[in-house]
């Protein structure tokens, strides 16, 4: 009897065995299959790889706010541009290989979805719904605020003095719904009179169509100087709205998006360890910081972005730091707006540099 129930489970290993072989010939084909059809599948060009195919960086932005984007002698100069230029000097190494798509206000979220631009970069509000639904906000590179624009002779001093006013405002913008949430929580009954563009709203409100006119503070200051009569106007003294700006890329190339962020970085952390466009170093400084920087000393992790490890060096003196670009755009030699201590543009308060504004809100990841 034992042999024979030896012998029944020598017969069952046996089989279960030839099973097993069975099975694994049938995975290994199926493995064998998968991989042919995975190897079969289309790879995805990165974004970074399709910028340097057509050798420039298409930036969706404006020509119709001084400071921001505007036209200079037939060129598109300002803020938002020369950010465009910053990043087309890092991966190019040539700030004046970009194309320009001028888009109005409510075709921004369409235009970066639509992954057609490399950046949209537009005074555009970061905020979570434009985070998840429209693309990735690199950094924030301006504060800004909601304010508002009024004749003199309206004789109001307060936005809290707006009851039953018009104002002129660009419609699809926070601006627009801020200015709702305004008008509710002060039970002021305000009607929003909206237009497309900023040219138009500028005209409507110049035409006086509207007892007010409503945007970012900085462009309100910037768009008031080109009225007939700039003194005529004054700003509100109210800000209702936290308004962060910044460069946004599509979603989907988590490359490109940390690309676009270190650029950033390098304008912010050159202002601060005190290197402008004509200062850049080409050989080592002694400094470690400023060594890494410009990529005369150890990494930042320029390789694993696919950028030269002195990516910096080319964007610097292309563009300047982010002191630069402010002071040739927003501060004295643009539309004048005040940056010093303390203001929420300056540099973190331990920015090492001795000669910057400090105490603000601007500030990057660090560069290690």
């Amino acid at each position: 009897m034992i042999k024979i129930i030896r012998g029944i489970a020598v017969v069952l290993f046996a089989t279960a065995l030839v099973a097993m072989v069975a099975c694994g010939d049938d995975d290994e084909e199926e493995t064998t299959t998968g991989a042919d059809t995975g190897a079969a599948m289309e790879v995805k060009e990165s974004r970074l790889d399709t910028v340097k195919s057509r050798d420039k960086v298409i930036c969706a932005s404006r020509n119709d706010v001084p400071g921001y984007g505007f036209l200079e002698d037939g060129n598109n100069v300002g803020f938002d541009i020369d950010l465009c230029r910053a990043l087309a000097a890092a991966v190019l190494g040539d700030p004046n290989k970009i194309e320009i798509r001028l888009i109005t206000a409510a075709e921004r979220g369409p235009t970066i979805q639509s992954g057609e631009v490399d950046m949209l970069v537009r005074t555009v509000t970061w905020t979570t719904s434009r985070d998840s639904q429209w693309g990735n906000y690199a950094q924030t590179m301006f504060y800004d605020g909601q304010g508002f624009l009024v004749r003199k002779s309206l004789g109001i001093s307060s936005a809290l003095e707006l009851k039953d006013a018009s104002v002129c405002v660009t419609q699809g913008t926070t601006t627009e719904l801020n200015l709702q949430d305004f008008s509710n929580q002060n039970n002021l009954n305000i009607s929003p009179l909206t237009f497309e563009d900023t040219d138009a709203v500028v005209a409507a409100y110049e035409a006086e169509q509207c007892d007010a006119f409503t945007n970012d503070r900085s462009q309100l200051a910037a768009l008031s100087t080109a009225l007939s009569d700039p003194g005529a106007h004054t700003i509100l003294p109210e800000t209702i709205s936290e308004e962060p700006l910044g460069p946004v890329v599509p979603h989907g190339d988590d490359q490109w998006f940390d690309i676009v962020k270190t650029t950033m970085g390098m304008l912010i952390y050159a202002e601060a360890y005190g290197v402008g466009q004509a200062s850049v170093p080409s050989s080592k400084t002694g400094d470690t910081k400023v060594d890494r920087l410009f990529g005369l000393e150890g990494s930042f992790g320029q390789e694993s972005l696919g950028i030269s490890n002195t990516a910096a060096q080319t964007v610097i003196r292309a563009v300047g730091n982010y002191g630069e670009i402010y002071a040739r755009n927003l501060g004295p030699d643009g539309i004048n707006l005040p940056r010093t201590d303390g203001d929420r543009n300056a540099l973190w308060s331990a920015a090492p540099c001795s000669d910057c504004p400090k105490g603000g809100q601007i500030y990057a990841a660090p560069l290690r």
